[in-house]
């Protein structure tokens, strides 16, 4: 079978035998000619029916050998009529799509949040506030409770519809209340979002724990590792509950807390050993503005989520340094293969840690302003104090405090982790950031893995 270029690969391309193109300078205009050779069937490599992989899976869009895609393999010319030909067949494409999300949502319609009635938030903080409102304007007659600890930010979300501390700019929708009460916040709830900073959540969840359904399902927004015990959230809910066969999901992915209030685009995914448990989180969450992925994956999106605001942090520094975009570049880069390193050693897959768990969240927190790590770390390479830097913030950095337990997890599963354990150090102040960055720059010459 003829050989196919990795950039002419796809639905709509053939293998080529002979590509041409002619310069402008030749007669008559400029063309590119794909010249194909069409063996015969019995010859043919690839399957009648062409499918194209997707996040949904694979996709059937309709072509076959004898029709769309023995006419592409035809001899095209991209001049005025080829120009005709890519159109139609980019036009062709969109509309198999839409054909295939409008049968993928007729088929996967489901009755999860037609039959929710309550959901409960554990904190207020920003990303807990977003998350209650999406999951409010999702369906207007669903009661969405807030259990909080702040008495005025409480009377201020039940009075005005106002989180006066994190979002005194933005209404939250007629139905989210707020109580500082678990066992009126919890009573009936459907689904428990959990976004409690991971370092308090243990003693919260031990205090609330006679008020909590042992079938509640958790959804935890909580990203980061707890310092003393290494532990995840998905360990700590049901051990601090009492109860390991608590219901648990992860949610994941690129959000900031305030474009979510803003009502802008982004995806996410969930994941749970529970199929069914990750199908009723993404009927739940899914919106318009959210897209939401399943996944199975449940210890791959937990530790990419707490190893970005480490990473998070050093990309913070070296903004703060002024030292160029070649090396945030290479610095994200190395810290992506350290994250990728450590999860997979405990268990991950690989695909998991380049999807929006992984990639996605590390792109948005280490490049994007709006992260408190980020912040965090700009501060720290322009010279200030972390001490200072702390007491400055409304809002928890949950990578000041994992920083410490990922070096501990690299320990463990004798993995070396160059940028995450400088991060750990400069925070301990035993390494001042222009140490930091002479130490990272004299390593040995490795091959790249």
């Amino acid at each position: 079978m003829v050989a196919i270029e990795p950039w002419l690969q796809g639905p709509f391309f053939v293998p080529a035998q002979r590509r041409r193109l002619f310069s402008p300078r030749s007669k008559g205009n400029l063309a590119f000619i794909l010249t194909v050779k069409i063996q015969s069937r019995s010859h043919l490599e690839f399957p009648r029916e062409i499918s194209c992989p997707c996040a949904a899976g694979d996709v059937d869009l309709g072509l076959t050998v004898d029709d769309d895609y023995r006419e592409l393999s035809k001899t095209s010319i991209v001049g005025k009529e080829g120009g005709k030909d890519r159109r139609r067949a980019v036009r062709i494409a969109w509309e198999k799509l839409v054909r295939w999300s409008r049968s993928w949502r007729s088929r996967a319609k489901s009755d999860v949040l037609e039959r929710t009635k309550k959901v409960v938030v554990l904190g207020g903080g920003s990303f807990g506030t977003a998350m209650a409102a999406h999951v409010a304007r999702n369906k207007a007659e669903m009661e969405v409770s807030m259990l909080l600890r702040d008495p005025d930010v409480c009377k201020s979300i039940n009075e005005t519809h106002f989180n006066c501390k994190y979002f005194p700019e933005y209404k939250l929708p007629e139905n989210v209340v707020a109580t500082t009460d678990p066992q009126i916040a919890l009573s009936g709830a459907d689904f428990c979002l959990h976004a409690v900073p991971v370092q308090y959540s243990s003693l919260f969840l031990e205090g609330i724990s006679k008020h909590v359904d042992p079938n509640l399902p958790f959804i935890s927004l909580s990203k980061g590792l707890e310092l003393n015990t290494l532990r995840t959230m998905s360990q700590i809910i049901p051990q601090s509950l009492g109860n390991p066969r608590q219901p648990f999901i992860v949610l994941s992915g690129p959000s900031f807390a305030l474009e979510i209030m803003k009502k802008l685009p982004t995806a996410m995914v969930v994941a749970s050993k529970d199929k069914k448990m990750a199908s009723a989180a993404q009927q739940l969450l899914a919106s318009q503005n959210l897209r939401i992925s399943s996944s199975s994956d449940v210890t791959g999106v937990e530790i990419a989520g707490a190893l970005k605001n480490v990473l998070a942090i050093a990309a913070g520094i070296v903004e703060g340094m002024n030292l160029g975009n070649n090396c945030m570049a290479a610095l994200v880069s190395q810290g992506c293969s350290e994250i990728r390193w450590l999860s997979t050693k405990m268990g991950a897959k690989t695909a998991t840690l380049t999807g929006l768990s992984g990639s996605g969240d590390i792109m948005l927190t280490c490049f994007v302003n709006l992260s408190r790590n980020r912040t965090l770390g700009v501060r720290l390479g322009s010279g200030e104090r972390l001490e200072d830097i702390l007491s400055s913030m409304k809002q928890v950095a949950e990578g000041v405090s994992t920083a410490g337990a990922v070096i501990a997890l690299a320990q463990k599963y004798n993995v070396k982790m160059p940028v995450l354990t400088a991060v750990a150090r400069i925070i301990d102040n035993e390494l001042t950031p222009k140490k930091a960055v002479l130490e990272l720059m004299n390593l040995p010459q490795v091959e790249e893995v």
